[in-house]
């Protein structure tokens, strides 16, 4: 049986990943990072390897041709072998973004980002598979991305991702809710990590602090994210469906009133994730601005299951339908 191209491109990625695994003694997240250098450089860069296991290597990544597979199916690969990786040691902050969510999130960013070239910049990149998914989609325009993450091997893995699809991306591995080093970007994509923020003295600096006890990171996320974007930019996040229901939502409401449009909420389809607890919308956010307007209605909607072409198709018509209305999209 003839193997699909991510099939080919997973088969090189795992069986190059479990070779370093068992000869690096590390885990398979780490083996895959050091393949997918390997990979990118076209060498292998391991001198404590042995002759034979050097050859294994570099035959495999002789047969993989990066430049005969396109960016999406290089993304899959990776993304798939990744998942393996994060099967063997789950921690709760590396759940990654289900495809179909980032290529939603990719659309809107076409739709609301008029500009052929712009900053995207995602303050919880993770290993890079929400960032690339969209970028892929932004077909015919110029994007500077940066991606921010605290986990040191998440975001080695996100900057093996960017290098083999070829991605010019600028990595800072940081706690994303302490001062940023960053020029304004023009949109923020980001699913947010949802949860308290342990250090009290940091998030007394932020205005959507908790009156007592830790505030929720992921209401510092979208403050931070906001300081960071440029006047009339737009922000697309991933949030808890009961994000306008928790004891500290008074704060994050006074926050968006003040620095904030609500330009939409879109429910995902509970289908999507694990539990009712655990589902998820996207927030579509613009920074308040001199020429920004807010919409005569903001969009809601709830999204269908997005495996229905016909249910998905209609509602991309309505959001074409919305925008028709609402002229939100700026050149």
């Amino acid at each position: 049986m003839s193997m699909t191209p991510v099939e080919q491109l997973f088969t090189a990625f795992n069986t190059t990943a479990d070779i370093l695994k068992e000869e690096l003694s590390c885990t398979y997240l780490e083996a895959l990072a050091e393949s997918g250098e390997n990979m990118f450089q076209g060498t292998v860069l391991q001198d404590e390897l042995n002759e034979v296991t050097t050859k294994r290597l570099e035959k495999v990544y002789k047969e993989t041709n990066l430049d005969s597979f396109s960016k999406e199916e290089i993304r899959k690969g990776f993304q798939l072998a990744i998942l393996k990786g994060m099967k063997e040691h789950t921690q709760p902050n590396h759940q990654m973004t289900p495809d179909s969510v980032g290529m939603f999130i990719g659309y809107l960013v076409n739709k609301f980002v008029a500009k052929k070239s712009f900053r995207l910049l995602d303050p919880a990149v993770g290993t890079g598979n929400l960032l690339a998914t969209v970028l892929n989609q932004q077909t015919d325009k110029e994007i500077e991305s940066v991606g921010v993450e605290i986990d040191d091997l998440l975001i080695r893995l996100a900057f093996v991702n960017a290098n083999l699809q070829k991605h010019p991306v600028e990595f800072f591995n940081q706690d994303s809710l302490e001062p940023l080093f960053v020029d304004p970007a023009d949109a923020v994509i980001c699913d947010l990590p949802v949860g308290y923020y342990p250090n009290d003295l940091k998030a007394e600096q932020y205005e959507v602090k908790a009156k007592e006890g830790h505030t929720y990171s992921h209401h510092m996320f979208i403050e931070q994210s906001t300081k960071h974007v440029k006047e009339g930019g737009y922000l697309f996040f991933m949030v808890p469906n009961g994000l306008f229901e928790s004891e500290q939502a008074p704060m994050l409401h006074e926050f968006i009133k003040n620095h904030l449009i609500i330009q939409g909420v879109l429910q995902l389809p509970a289908s999507l994730f694990k539990n009712k607890q655990a589902a998820k919308s996207i927030l579509i956010l613009q920074k308040n601005g001199e020429e920004v307007k807010a919409p005569k209605q903001a969009l809601l909607a709830e999204l269908p299951k997005l495996s229905d072409g016909a249910a998905v198709n209609s509602m991309l018509n309505k959001i074409d339908q919305w925008f028709n209305e609402n002229k939100t999209a700026q050149q």
